[in-house]
């Protein structure tokens, strides 16, 4: 099994940079993996809800650790988020265009996390 295919099986999701505007991918990312079925955590620390769901500031602020941390930030954001899945056990990590970085993919890599770095909409759309 592929580790987009791992990930994909996974059914509890975080999106990191979850945003308002339907125009951001944040919003996009957010929205598919809903309609796709998954159950899906929103992250932002900018927001308190987002169309009636609540927004979580922090991973460690979730109720549960998702199975798959999506990550739509600046590589620099990613590079932290990873080192928070590192602690909280997260073995899993998608980083959507612009939000990896050879470094990031080191750090996940040294924490034993498997990384794709790929459009998650492209991916759900393949299928």
């Amino acid at each position: 099994m592929s580790a987009v295919e791992a990930m994909l099986a996974e059914k509890i999701w975080a999106v990191v940079g979850v945003s308002a505007n339907r125009q951001k991918f944040g919003y996009k990312v957010y929205k598919k993996l809903q309609a796709a079925g998954y159950t899906v955590f929103a992250i932002n620390p900018t927001l308190l809800e987002l169309e009636g769901d609540m927004v979580y500031p922090t991973l460690q602020a979730l109720p549960e650790n998702p199975g798959v941390v999506n990550c739509v930030v600046p590589p620099q954001v990613t590079l932290d988020i990873i080192a928070q899945c590192a602690k909280l056990g997260i073995g899993f990590v998608w980083m959507q265009p612009g939000a990896h970085s050879a470094e990031a993919i080191a750090l996940a890599t040294k924490h034993n996390i498997q990384a794709e770095c790929a459009c998650v909409l492209v991916e759900l759309d393949a299928r």
